[in-house]
C-alpha cells in the first residue's frame, strides 16, 4: 500500500510539474510597462507614470493633436530638408559598434555612438545648469519609428510595439542640479 501511495504521489507531482511547464509554455507574455519618473527636489514635487505598453499602443492612434496623428508624428520638412534620415539610420544599423560623434566644448561634452544594438547619446553639461542626459534607444525601436511612416513621419505606435518586444531597458536619464528624470521599460506595473 505504501509503495502504491508513493507511486501515486510521484505521479501527481510529475503531472503537476508537466501542467506547470505546459501552462508556462503557452502563457501569454508578461505585460510591459513604460515608466516615467520625475523628481524635483527644489519644489518637492514628484511625478510617476506607469503605462502598460498595450494601452499606449491602443490609445496613441486615437490622438490627433498638433503634429501627432494616428500614432505618427510629422516632422516639419524644414527641420530635415535635404537630409535622408532613413539612409543615415540604415548606415548606422549596418555598421559595427562605433563612436560617431564626439563634441567637447568648454561647458559641454556630447557623444553619439552605436553600442550593443543601441543608439546612444550622452550629453554632459558642466555649466550653470549642470545637466547630464543619457539616451539609449534599441536599434529595433529606431527601425520601427521609420518602418511604415512616410519620409517626414515617425511611427510612434510601431516603436511602442518594438519596445514591447525589448527586454528591460533604461531609455532616458536626465540629472540636473535639482531634477532627476528616468524613463524605462520593464514588466513591473509600478515604478521601482
Amino acid at each position: 500500500m505504501r509503495n502504491g501511495l508513493r507511486s501515486l504521489g510521484v505521479l501527481c507531482l510529475l503531472t503537476a510539474m508537466a501542467a506547470g511547464i505546459t501552462t508556462a509554455a503557452f502563457a501569454a507574455p508578461a505585460e510591459r510597462y513604460l515608466h516615467i519618473k520625475v523628481d524635483d527636489s527644489s519644489k518637492g514635487e514628484s511625478v510617476n507614470v506607469n503605462l502598460p505598453l498595450s494601452l499606449a499602443e491602443t490609445i496613441l492612434p486615437t490622438i490627433n493633436k498638433g503634429s501627432l496623428r494616428n500614432g505618427r508624428v510629422t516632422i516639419d520638412n524644414s527641420d530635415i530638408n535635404d537630409i535622408d534620415v532613413r539612409a543615415i539610420l540604415n548606415a548606422i544599423r549596418t555598421t559595427s559598434d562605433n563612436e560617431f560623434v564626439t563634441v567637447k566644448q568648454k561647458d559641454q561634452d556630447v557623444r553619439v555612438a552605436k553600442s550593443h544594438g543601441n543608439l546612444v547619446v550622452h550629453v554632459r553639461d558642466t555649466g550653470k545648469e549642470g545637466q547630464n542626459v543619457d539616451v539609449t534607444v534599441p536599434m529595433k525601436v529606431v527601425d520601427a519609428l521609420l518602418s511604415t511612416a512616410k519620409n517626414n513621419e515617425l511611427d510612434i505606435a510601431a516603436a511602442i510595439r518594438a519596445l514591447s518586444d525589448a527586454g528591460n531597458e533604461l531609455l532616458v536619464t536626465v540629472q540636473g542640479n535639482t531634477e532627476h528624470v528616468r524613463i524605462w521599460v520593464d514588466s513591473r506595473n509600478a515604478a521601482e
